[in-house]
């Protein structure tokens, strides 16, 4: 009897681990990172402290597409001209 009950504890303690890791990841596929604003780039990112981003002072993802959000060409992303920029688009998941 006794090995009966130990089984069972052993099999209740890996059930409970799977269970918790399976909510756990789930938790984390919910989680969605939020766009930078405005504000949190020119903090990051404006090292001439105008106000507004010059393709010297971008990096990343805004780095690529800074001429398609610099509408008038002028050679710097204003807030106005970030807000009306397109959002960038979603990457499918693949569910294999």
């Amino acid at each position: 009897m006794d090995t009966l009950y130990k089984s069972k504890a052993v099999i209740a303690v890996f059930l409970a681990i799977g269970i918790g890791a399976v909510t756990s990841a789930q938790g984390q596929e919910r989680e969605r990172k939020e766009p930078p604003t405005f504000e949190q780039l020119l903090e990051q990112m404006d090292s001439g402290k105008d106000g507004k981003l010059s393709v010297a002072e971008v990096k990343g993802p805004l780095k690529e597409i800074f001429a398609d959000v610099d509408t008038d060409e002028n050679g710097y992303i204003t807030k106005e001209e970030f807000e009306k920029a397109p959002k960038p688009k979603r990457k499918k998941r693949d569910n294999n």
